[in-house]
């Protein structure tokens, strides 16, 4: 079973790693460079697609081989921590639908000085980073724990906030001192401090 364990988290560290490889700005000006302004309309999709299939062998060695059970949690609590990640995967796709300014691969590429105006919009009005809180619930609100699946959990997280961290750096690059401003009064995780985008109700 140490082996078993020990595959596992080297798949998850080798998917990290690719996944991060693609959504590296040099993997994208490479691709950008050989596929040109197309790139735009599929690279998402591309990215998405990609992260899907490889994720699904993880799935399986986690249904297979998913350690020893530590907790199940019966109804009806069960159902609501089910709802808890219904909603946090409503908040992700409203966080991926919202975010022209986090996955145009063209505006990624380009300097500060030559980027559209940052002007975010829905859920980035309350957060700068949509994946990291809900990401989380939707783990913490699993009704049922095993060692492997907690282990799994666990470097998703990092991953997860590493990510985030370095999404941070790239808008940064991006947008500049407008991203600066953004930052001082949207927080990053928590919205606590209500709707920062007053121009997104004006019609």
């Amino acid at each position: 079973m140490l082996f078993i364990s020990l595959v596992q988290v080297a798949y998850l560290v080798a998917f990290a790693a690719m996944h991060s490889l693609l959504a590296s700005k040099q993997f994208k000006g490479f691709a950008w460079r050989i596929f040109g302004p197309d790139m735009d309309r599929w690279y998402m999709t591309f990215f998405t697609i990609f992260a899907v299939i490889t994720f699904l062998p993880l799935a399986v060695m986690l249904m297979l081989f998913p350690g020893r059970k530590l907790y199940v949690i019966r109804s009806p609590w069960r159902w609501i921590m089910v709802g808890v990640q219904l909603l946090s995967a409503v908040w992700i796709v409203k966080g991926f639908a919202d975010s022209p300014h986090r996955f145009s691969v063209s505006q990624q590429l380009l300097k500060s000085k030559e980027a559209k105006p940052l002007m975010p919009r829905g859920v980035y009005c309350y957060v700068r980073d949509p994946f990291l809180i809900p990401g989380l619930l939707g783990m913490l609100m699993t009704p049922f724990m095993t060692t492997k699946l907690l282990i799994a959990y666990l470097l998703a997280f990092v991953y997860l906030y590493l990510g985030s961290l370095h999404w941070e750096t790239r808008l940064l690059a991006q947008f500049g001192k407008e991203y600066v401003d953004y930052q001082k009064k949207v927080p990053r995780m928590i919205p606590w401090n209500g709707n920062q985008c007053p121009w997104a109700n004006k019609k």
